[in-house]
């Protein structure tokens, strides 16, 4: 990470904003939002690195983790990964290069491939959880009720432009 300024660039764009266009307190937002994207990400790409895994390829894994079967088809997988199918291929592809899926006929569908978690997929999944959770996933500076009202409010942004219907 670069040194930090000795003043906060956001509030100061925010700042001109007003003065020069108007209101500025969504802009500020967003880009606030979207600077703490970044450095959310830095931190769990540096926790995941030692690993092998980014964050798209640790998803995948969690994500098999999580299925009752330990596997699920691909096209699943984008679903739930919100990913279109080049970057689930690309994705599974990878893993599976490292020893960690495996794609496996789906037992009743001949059109269907599932990927499927192997042994060592799950380690590494573990150890990976074990860095990323040791760095609060990147998440710094806010108390367990701020985070809970993070999500709570990023929940309501994601509801509205109609990431899920529930």
């Amino acid at each position: 990470m670069n040194r930090p300024l000795p003043f906060d660039p956001i509030a100061r764009a925010a700042q001109l904003w007003e003065a020069r266009i108007g209101p500025s307190g969504t802009m500020a937002a967003v880009t606030g939002v979207m600077r703490v994207q970044q450095i959310i990400q830095s931190a769990v790409d540096g926790a995941l690195k030692p690993h092998g895994l980014t964050f798209a390829r640790y998803e995948a894994l969690v994500l098999l983790t999580f299925a009752r079967s330990a596997s699920l088809p691909m096209r699943v997988m984008g679903e739930r990964l919100q990913l279109h199918p080049t970057s689930v291929t690309n994705i599974v592809d990878r893993l599976e290069r490292d020893g960690l899926v495996k794609r496996v006929p789906h037992p009743t569908d001949r059109r269907t491939t599932l990927v499927e978690i192997t042994d060592e997929g799950r380690k590494r999944r573990e150890s990976a959880t074990v860095a990323v959770n040791d760095i609060g996933f990147g998440l710094t500076g806010l108390t367990e009720r701020q985070t809970e009202q993070l999500t709570d409010l990023l929940t309501k942004v994601r509801r509205a432009a109609g990431d899920f219907t529930e």
